[in-house]
């Protein structure tokens, strides 16, 4: 197991939140540092959770609503993320897991970040995410 992780998420079936499989298949095709495991994330939900823990930084990318505008790729942490966080159903995604992480995972947590952008993405917006998730993936979103 690679000490870090990215996880990309979404429903590659659907316009506004296919970005997180864009970027999976942009890095999937590019050279991939050593300790970094790439992952398709798709809709897994709580299922994620087995790729997290042991990590030592892991690093999310999805699309995201209300968070930003039109095309800005924005860095969260776990925290900032955990926060938009719900009541549990369909669409607490993230947020959820987010949240729940605490309470399910050995410590010590990985350090987390969500790497995601608002609205419809052409593919150098998509290759600018993926470059952006990969520096988290090697730096860490600080």
């Amino acid at each position: 197991m690679a000490a870090t992780a990215i996880i990309c998420l979404g429903n590659r079936y659907v316009a506004d939140d296919d970005v997180g499989c864009r970027v999976f298949d942009c890095l999937i095709g590019s050279a991939i540092p050593q300790g970094i495991e790439i992952f398709d994330g798709g809709l897994c939900g709580l299922d994620l959770l087995r790729l997290v823990e042991g990590r030592r930084r892991v690093v999310f990318v999805d699309a995201l609503a209300g968070v930003a505008d039109a095309g800005d790729i924005v860095v969260l942490n776990r925290e900032q993320v955990a926060g938009y966080a719900g009541r549990y159903g369909h669409g607490a995604g993230l947020p959820y897991l987010l949240r729940l992480l605490p309470q399910v995972c050995a410590a010590p947590l990985p350090e987390i970040a969500l790497v995601g952008a608002e609205g419809a993405m052409d593919e150098p917006a998509v290759r600018a995410l993926a470059e952006r998730s990969m520096e988290v993936a090697i730096h860490g979103a600080s």
